[in-house]
């Protein structure tokens, strides 16, 4: 039997420092993996979270969209045109069918580029600086262009979607709509004005996709996929408004005037058919004009109204009983007020003359006369209720308050309330005399000018004022009406149709001095025994010998009527108009 060798081991107890370093290593190393379980589920959650959405969320980019802007018959005035900008990047053009690997040559990426866009090869080749970095290469492509593109399947072209304002009927608008800058922000008129409204409001969308690509469950709500179709509607009617652009324009040049305003509204709500103004600009290339086309002057500058505020006037005067329908005063041709001479635009007397005849011969004298039998103080009261001097509630962009003298001054100084009789001494927007116009028209009421519909919502609980009886409203009327048919109006006659209008010319103040430059102006009702609608002419600086408002505005409210009675319809006027033409 083979004996076997043992071999005896001492067994010693374990080191305790080994133990504890042992343990003590296991320990921080479970605390370790604890703590960072309690900051990855607990302390930095919604960071990850946020992080992994990151990663598993795709976002679109967001399309800067504006609603169009159409007229009241539908016809656009601004619109959202969809483009693409063309990006390449060198260092990943790849055709199909190609291994993954191979890069093709800018040169073979010109080609096919250039049969798609009809441009050459070389003005192509000529846009890659750099051939490895990303290089834009063309801008404004359409939407034919770029499916074609995309049709080509190329690795290294990307096409980016955008939106360009466009405005179909250029500068026949822009003074009320106005533009948008290269970024697609309203700058000027209703566009900024009303950008609030005009901005589609829109979030991005999202999609959910793992992290190979594979798109995951939809989670997008409905509304992310409905365009929005909503227009901003105008009052306005791009017929009368291209109309009225032309015949202003010919006359502005034919005068060599500074500018010109006309404004077609209707004098019962205040809804606009047509407002133009005259020196306009194209808003497809705003930048190629001074930044002073863009203002809307008709409500932002001031002028004095002078005889166009005389039949407002005589409807204050018959207001206070000052005067009556049928009575009389006598015009000298000139009057002392205060050390002042006040003297007709002639400088000669119409001797004993009805308040009609007033109107008709624009006399200074008279009206000077009339005015002064009401207390200077009631005057005054009066200019203020008519907010000479308050800015216009109208969804068109802010307006500028007017100017009226001080009440102290006004009171003080005879001269103030005898210039303000016949339309000078203080200031208003045309804007401001068309409406005050307007309440002469239809009664006496307040109306509010505007040009989008939506605003009709806005205005229906706001308060108005009614400044005159509708008694007076129609004394003043036949009276404007005989203006017409007798006086310095004669020229806006149209057979079968009751129209009143007063002529005005008023010099131009400069550093509180007048000087030789005018401002003329018509304003016309139609049809008077049934006032609708209200043609307001104002034309700055006419610059020619025998410029009044009798030869300058005048002729051009006529052809803005004649187009006025065609497109809405207006039936002629039962009492057949009486011309009668007295030599004076």
């Amino acid at each position: 039997m083979r004996k076997l060798n043992k071999r005896l081991v001492n067994l010693r107890p374990l080191d305790q420092r080994k133990l504890k370093a042992v343990y003590i290593f296991s320990l921080v190393l479970i605390l370790g993996l604890l703590g960072r379980i309690l900051n990855l589920q607990v302390i930095n959650s919604a960071v990850l979270q946020a992080q992994a959405r990151a990663i598993q969320i795709q976002r679109t980019n967001e399309l800067k969209e504006r609603r169009s802007i159409v007229d009241r018959n539908n016809k656009l005035i601004a619109y959202d045109k969809t483009l693409y900008k063309l990006w390449a990047h060198p260092q990943y053009f790849n055709f199909p069918g190609d291994p993954f690997d191979k890069r093709r040559s800018i040169e073979e990426i010109a080609t096919k580029l250039a049969g798609i866009l009809d441009i050459k090869e070389e003005v192509i080749l000529s846009r890659f600086i750099d051939n490895t970095t990303g290089v834009k290469l063309f801008d404004a492509l359409t939407e034919k262009e770029a499916e074609e593109i995309r049709e080509l399947y190329i690795s290294g072209l990307d096409l980016e979607e955008y939106s360009q304002r466009i405005y179909p009927q250029a500068n026949i608008f822009s003074n009320i709509v106005g533009f948008v800058n290269d970024e697609n922000i309203g700058s000027s008129g209703l566009e900024l004005h009303l950008d609030n409204e005009i901005r589609v409001v829109r979030e991005s969308l999202l999609f959910n996709e793992g992290g190979d690509g594979t798109p995951l469950p939809d989670v997008s709500s409905p509304n992310d996929f409905i365009n929005d179709d909503q227009n901003i509607v105008l009052t306005l009617d791009s017929r009368l408004q291209k109309i009225a652009f032309e015949v202003l324009s010919e006359q502005v040049k034919e005068w060599d005037a500074k500018k010109g305003f006309a404004i077609v509204m209707n004098v019962n709500n205040g809804e606009i058919l047509s407002l133009v103004s005259v020196p306009s600009y194209d808003p497809n290339k705003f930048w190629e004009y001074d930044q002073s086309s863009y203002k809307g002057w008709y409500a932002l500058d001031l002028f004095e109204p002078g005889s166009t505020f005389k039949p407002i006037n005589l409807a204050l005067a018959l207001e206070e009983k000052i005067i009556h329908k049928d009575g009389l005063v006598e015009d000298i041709g000139k009057i002392n007020i205060g050390g002042w001479t006040i003297a007709n635009w002639d400088e000669q007397g119409n001797g004993l003359i009805n308040y009609p005849e007033v109107l008709q011969f624009s006399s200074n004298v008279g009206m000077v006369k009339i005015m002064n039998g009401m207390a200077s103080s009631t005057y005054w009261e009066w200019l203020k209720k008519l907010g000479i001097d308050e800015t216009i509630k109208t969804d068109l962009f802010e307006s500028t308050p007017g100017y009226l003298k001080p009440k102290e001054v006004f009171l003080n100084q005879p001269i103030e309330q005898a210039v303000a009789s016949f339309g000078q001494g203080f200031s208003i927007s045309p804007l401001k005399l068309a409406q005050l116009h307007a309440a002469l028209a239809n009664g006496g009421y307040e109306v509010i000018p505007h040009v989008t519909f939506n605003f009709q919502d806005e205005i229906k609980n706001f308060e108005k004022e009614r400044f005159f009886s509708s008694s007076v409203s129609e004394t003043v009327l036949e009276w404007m009406e005989s203006v017409v048919n007798e006086g310095t109006g004669i020229g806006a006659i149209i057979d079968g149709y009751r129209i009143g209008g007063k002529t005005g010319t008023s010099q131009k103040a400069i550093n509180g001095e007048y000087t030789n430059n005018k401002t003329v102006s018509f304003v016309a009702t139609i049809p008077i025994d049934d006032p609708q609608y209200l043609v307001l002419v104002v034309i700055d600086e006419p610059n020619k010998p025998h410029a009044y408002g009798s030869t300058v505005a005048v002729p051009v409210a006529k052809e803005i009527l004649e187009s006025l009675i065609v497109l809405e319809g207006i039936e002629p006027s039962e009492v057949e108009t009486k011309i009668i033409v007295k030599k004076h």
